[in-house]
């Protein structure tokens, strides 16, 4: 059974049709890198999957279970959504991290709000509490970052601060990580830096669904790619399908626009 299942999303803002029948499934521990044009709906898919955009249509499901069918949406409590939101890790391209907390304390916060609102919380205040800090300071040092666990996102370099951001969605153990273009606003040596961790993320088998326009990266790193354009998938496969030379003739136009400087 696929991780994730999506099924007909479509999702207009006026009379812009941004997505149209969105359909496709994904296995647990495969890398699926979303690549188009700018305007294509990449970004809006990745927000209705992570419940910030309220598809028009369709439905979602993960490990089986429905956590959004149109039919019935306005149904649902908004904690109902929050929870089904915990099952996806968000990494935004401007990082958003809270300016006011430390690298440390944007990666705990979170976990401590879920955690306050269970009942055995005032009871076991400290113990959990250092359960927490514990837990985040050893993805801090995964992302190579333990000793900038007091710091400031302003005192962070952009690379560090969206480690930081990947450690924060990596917190709460989410069964998917999603990625919108996480290096876009990054120069190319910090741009390597969080490709790396994005690599070794890969190597260990975490399910991603990762928007970029890095296409060296999503040839060497996906399990599955797929290429939007104009609110549909116009291309679906492997890599090495989705960029041989017999793939589409739009996703030709786009790599050769790509690769001339103009997407």
């Amino acid at each position: 059974m696929p991780i994730l299942e999506v099924n007909d999303i479509t999702k207009s803002f006026g009379r812009t049709e941004v997505l149209k029948g969105i359909h496709f499934p994904l296995e647990r521990g495969q890398a699926l890198a979303i690549i188009g044009s700018s305007g294509s709906g990449k970004t809006t898919l990745l927000r209705c999957l992570n419940f910030l955009e309220t598809p028009d249509t369709g439905t979602i499901k993960v490990n089986g279970e429905t956590l959004f069918d149109a039919a019935n949406h306005a149904s649902l409590s908004d904690a109902e959504i929050r929870r089904s939101r915990l099952h996806f890790g968000m990494v935004f391209q401007s990082f958003n991290l809270f300016p006011q907390y430390t690298a440390l304390q944007n990666v705990m916060l979170a976990r401590e709000l879920l955690a306050k609102s269970q009942p055995e919380y005032k009871a076991n205040k400290k113990r959990i509490h250092d359960e927490i800090e514990a837990e985040a300071r050893a993805l801090l040092e995964k992302m190579s970052l333990s000793n900038r666990a007091d710091n400031y996102p302003h005192q962070l370099s952009g690379g560090q601060q969206q480690r930081v951001a990947i450690a924060r969605a990596l917190a709460l153990q989410p069964d998917i990580l999603c990625f919108d273009e996480p290096t876009s606003a990054l120069d190319p040596e910090l741009t390597g830096e969080v490709l790396a961790v994005i690599r070794e993320l890969a190597d260990q088998h975490m399910t991603m669904v990762i928007v970029t326009h890095e296409m060296a990266f999503a040839r060497d790193v996906a399990d599955r790619v797929i290429f939007m354009d104009e609110g549909i998938i116009a291309e679906e496969g492997t890599p090495e399908e989705v960029f041989s030379d017999q793939a589409g003739e739009r996703i030709q136009m786009f790599l050769s626009r790509f690769n001339n400087g103009g997407v």
